[in-house]
């Protein structure tokens, strides 16, 4: 299938009540914030994991939506597979340097995380290659500073035999945000997307799992989540007819004046400048 012709960028909020949308392991779990300013932050690698959770969910066994980076097998298992599948399992194959070309084209066309995101799949003794992928997301950071918490909370269940013996509850630790609305933006890459193969149906998939990947990930840990807006710049051309900056900068997130502790979208005012310049197509998803 042919790949994207056109440029893209996009804009993502989304926000979280009452839970932690991307815990520190370096900081016993609490949510990233920035130590500097204390906006919370989610990571680039938490928003690409619930895209591919949505797609392993929505569309298990479809040509073409496997996810590579997932907890099933070792990656190196699965370069081998590519091998195989291939017919480059051979020792004479596997000293020709065109095979992790065609082990790598392999990877493209089944896995829909490596079609998208890219990989570094040049690890063990059937690499296939390094993927440059065409979709690159950038951390999401809080419009205001957010306050992290941890409270106490009390389990009827204790573990062992022996710690049953000497008391009845356990006692653990959660760790949350009150409210926190955050923005994410991304980047789409039509010249990176001819060597991947990235089409515009794998581009509508793309736009169904932002819309809906905080629908099937919802926990008791993560709280309330949700996505508010997405906000979608289309490019005429391949290269693009206008600087992502000045993208951006049309999506201007403001908190209402008489809102002085964000608790709830409401509080805040999204505008969004539809004087877009020439060959840019603004689509407001959401």
């Amino acid at each position: 299938m042919e790949a994207i012709q056109n440029r893209y960028e996009f804009v993502m909020l989304f926000d979280c009540e009452n839970g932690n949308p991307n815990g520190d392991p370096d900081a016993g779990n609490m949510p990233r914030v920035d130590a500097e300013t204390s906006n919370g932050i989610v990571t680039d690698v938490c928003l690409k994991r619930k895209i591919r959770n949505y797609i392993e969910l929505a569309h298990e066994g479809e040509a073409g939506c496997n996810i590579l980076i997932k907890t099933d097998k070792a990656l190196n298992t699965k370069f081998t597979e590519a091998y195989e599948a291939c017919g480059l399992n051979t020792k004479e194959a596997k000293k020709n340097v065109s095979s992790v070309a065609v082990a790598r084209d392999y990877m493209c066309a089944n896995y829909f995380d490596v079609r998208t995101f890219g990989a570094v799949m040049s690890t063990g003794d059937d690499p296939c290659g390094i993927v440059r992928g065409p979709v690159q997301i950038n951390f999401a950071r809080s419009i205001d500073p957010v306050l992290p918490q941890e409270i106490t909370i009390t389990r009827q269940a204790v573990t062992s035999a022996a710690d049953k013996e000497n008391k009845e509850t356990e006692m653990g630790k959660k760790n949350f945000i009150p409210y926190g609305l955050y923005r994410a933006e991304g980047y789409i890459s039509a010249m990176l997307a001819q060597k991947t193969g990235f089409s515009e149906d794998d581009l509508a998939l793309l736009w169904e799992a932002i819309l809906n990947m905080f629908e099937h990930d919802h926990s008791a840990a993560r709280g309330k989540m949700c996505l508010r807006k997405l906000i979608v710049f289309r490019h005429e051309s391949k290269l693009g007819n206008a600087p992502s900056s000045v993208l951006f900068d049309k999506v201007t997130v403001t908190r209402k004046p008489d809102v002085e502790v964000p608790r709830s979208f409401g509080d805040y005012i999204v505008t969004v400048d539809a004087d877009m310049p020439d060959g840019v197509q603004l689509i407001e998803r959401l």
